[in-house]
């Protein structure tokens, strides 16, 4: 089977490895470029509990002052695990959905606990700070990382993709989904999905490429 990545490569190297061991054709197409936004100065010490929905918000999130101790929320599993690389100790994973997340926030930490960190990227899916807020919780958002659009014109790997379109594609987020979709317009691949399996994290994302024929569309959650 051929299988068809596209986040950036650090986050793809394990799903790789994991897919090219079970003996599958494996492509990598990292869609979008992370950057980081500067918040050198910002003072964690306000906050008595921080929220993570994107491992991209852990990657650049400068811990040198905050409390090792803090309690942390997370999106899912792999988000915990990640954060915990980082030396935190109190970390609360969700079962990888927001409304998750916003559920185990509301059963471990009381409106009347304290303040709320949201540390995301400045596009986001759910206003999961606005959300709260209407629950009665004081909840600032830090954002430290930004997305931008890869340019991929690699003709060698557009001429190769044509020969063997993937039988399954993983696309991770609207951001993935719009740039997916100008890849495909301007590689001529528009009409070449007929049998392949669209793997979406959210049907917001998966909408964005209701225009392209797919086999079916599967969606899955972040995790």
């Amino acid at each position: 089977m051929h299988i068809l990545l596209t986040r950036p490569l650090e986050d793809s190297l394990m799903m790789i490895k994991k897919f090219r061991d079970l003996g599958h054709d494996v492509s990598h197409l990292p869609l979008l470029k992370i950057e980081q936004v500067e918040n050198s100065n910002f003072d964690f010490k306000n906050y008595d509990a921080l929220i993570f929905s994107s491992s991209n918000s852990i990657k650049y999130l400068d811990k040198t002052n905050i409390n090792k101790n803090i309690k942390c929320f997370s999106v899912g599993p792999a988000t915990e695990n990640k954060i915990r690389s980082l030396g935190f100790q109190n970390v609360i994973p969700a079962e990888g959905s927001v409304n998750s997340l916003i559920e185990i926030i509301q059963n471990n930490f009381n409106p009347s606990d304290g303040k709320l960190l949201y540390i995301s990227g400045e596009t986001i899916a759910y206003e999961l700070d606005k959300d709260l807020k209407s629950k009665g919780y004081k909840v600032d958002r830090l954002i430290n990382y930004k997305t931008t659009y890869n340019d991929f014109d690699d003709t060698n790997f557009i001429n190769e993709l044509k020969k063997n379109i993937p039988n399954i594609v993983y696309i991770y987020s609207e951001n993935s989904a719009k740039s997916f979709l100008k890849f495909i317009n301007n590689s001529g691949l528009k009409d070449k999905w007929m049998n392949t399996n669209l793997m979406c994290m959210g049907e917001k994302a998966s909408s964005i490429l209701n225009e392209i024929k797919w086999k079916k569309i599967f969606i899955f959650n972040p995790g």
